[in-house]
């Protein structure tokens, strides 16, 4: 039984997001670096992502205890986008 199938694993209490994507490409890219480093993660909104990408986001997960790590490995953030909401 894998990591994420346990009930623990599952436990929403226990996950944060650490970016969230309109592109899947980009989605998988990112996840992709944070499991080469074998840190637990997964797309949560990818799906629907596809489907309507204006209108969802693609979050990318991570377990509280890894949330720094994955943030150090990720890109930051566009903070230009992000002031002309």
């Amino acid at each position: 039984m894998d990591g994420l199938t346990t009930t623990a694993a599952l436990d929403p209490e226990q996950y944060v997001t650490v970016a969230r994507f309109e592109d899947p490409m980009e989605a998988q890219m990112a996840k992709g670096l944070l499991e080469a480093a074998e840190l637990e993660c997964f797309l949560q909104g990818e799906s629907a992502n596809q489907l309507l990408g204006a209108a969802f986001r693609a979050r990318l997960m991570v377990h509280r205890r890894d949330e720094a790590a994955a943030r150090e490995l990720l890109p930051a953030e566009d903070e230009e986008l992000e002031g002309e909401a």
